[in-house]
């Protein structure tokens, strides 16, 4: 129970390193734009807050604790610059994060449903899921007004 806990921590911390960075890239592409600037962010440190969070119960529990995103959010990040050259900055924002937030949500989601997780990392992933689904309907909300 604890190693696949441990495991399933990490894989989403991974992911939640991604999302921080992902909201500090959309902050830099539209630095122009104070609102969106200033909730990318907020954004950006919130998620870095929850990523501390997991990476505290992953040692809590004995493992080590993941410090890296992965492979497909550095390149869902370099699609992000690519698209921004092509669409207004904001809206190449705010679709990066409409997809990276719908695939964090989604995977936690699958990754809930195993039994053999403590009652302290599913409070987790639950709060992690509850930011994600947030953070996607911020990026709907906002990217039909850039």
């Amino acid at each position: 129970m604890i190693n696949n806990t441990i495991d399933t921590l990490n894989d989403v911390t991974k992911m939640l390193i991604d999302s921080q960075k992902g909201y500090e890239k959309s902050a830099d592409i539209v630095s122009d734009k104070v609102f969106y600037k200033t909730e990318f962010e907020r954004r950006a440190k919130q998620r870095g807050n929850l990523v501390l969070e997991f990476q505290a119960e992953v040692q809590r529990l004995g493992g080590d604790f993941e410090t890296k995103g992965g492979v497909v959010g550095a390149m869902h990040r370099a699609g992000t610059d690519i698209s921004s050259l092509f669409q207004d900055n904001e809206k190449a924002a705010l679709e990066a994060i409409d997809d990276g937030e719908e695939k964090l949500f989604d995977t936690i989601k699958s990754k809930i449903k195993d039994d053999e997780l403590t009652p302290s990392a599913i409070q987790l992933l639950n709060k992690a899921m509850l930011s994600a689904r947030e953070g996607e309907a911020f990026a709907d909300r906002w990217s039909e007004n850039a």
